[in-house]
């Protein structure tokens, strides 16, 4: 066992086919890869799964992992935030990715628990669809990303992002989250 997630084996990776810690949360992530290529039309070369990022909050840094990235037409048009229990405490955070891991608002991010999901308009902040078939399929994506003004994200706007993210993904995190890494400063060495 890896603190209190429960290790039930292995499994292989839907998007990469690597070999993978099977975990229940690992189980929902596959299950969340298999419904973006097999029912909403992604291809798997559009899709990053693991997508590592590094945010900072003054002085502290930690690198952690957003569960998946899609991009289409050469765009970054949406993110997907999974966690278990409530969607609703997921929102800001996943707001707050897609102002990170892109220069441009990511115009759909999606946080759901594998049961269920809630896609947000980005821009507005606003819940625009409830349920894991509602999650836009590759057209609606496509469409979406065509019409959204893409524009760089602002300095001020990433920091005080990154600042969320930092409280609910790092701080937040349970203590023996593995998908985490807290960096060291590199002003704290000497």
């Amino acid at each position: 066992m890896d603190g209190h997630h429960l290790i039930l084996g292995e499994l292989t990776d839907y998007l990469t086919a690597k070999v993978l810690p099977d975990t229940h949360d690992e189980r929902y992530r596959q299950k969340i890869a298999r419904t973006l290529v097999e029912t909403l039309g992604y291809d798997k070369s559009e899709i990053t799964g693991r997508h590592e990022l590094i945010v900072a909050a003054d002085e502290k840094k930690a690198k952690i992992p957003v569960d998946f990235v899609v991009r289409i037409d050469q765009k970054t048009g949406m993110l997907i935030k999974y966690g278990p229990g409530s969607l609703t405490t997921r929102h800001q955070p996943a707001l707050a990715l897609a102002r990170l891991v892109s220069n441009d608002l990511v115009p759909v991010a999606v946080v759901t628990n594998g049961k269920d999901a809630e896609t947000l308009d980005t821009a507005s902040e606003k819940v625009i669809a409830r349920g894991i078939a509602q999650i836009p399929n590759r057209a609606e994506l496509s469409e979406i990303v065509s019409r959204h003004h893409f524009r760089p994200v602002s300095k001020r706007k990433k920091e005080m992002a990154a600042r969320i993210v930092y409280c609910y993904e790092i701080d937040g995190a349970c203590p023996c989250d593995t998908t985490v890494c807290r960096l060291e400063d590199e002003q704290t060495k000497t």
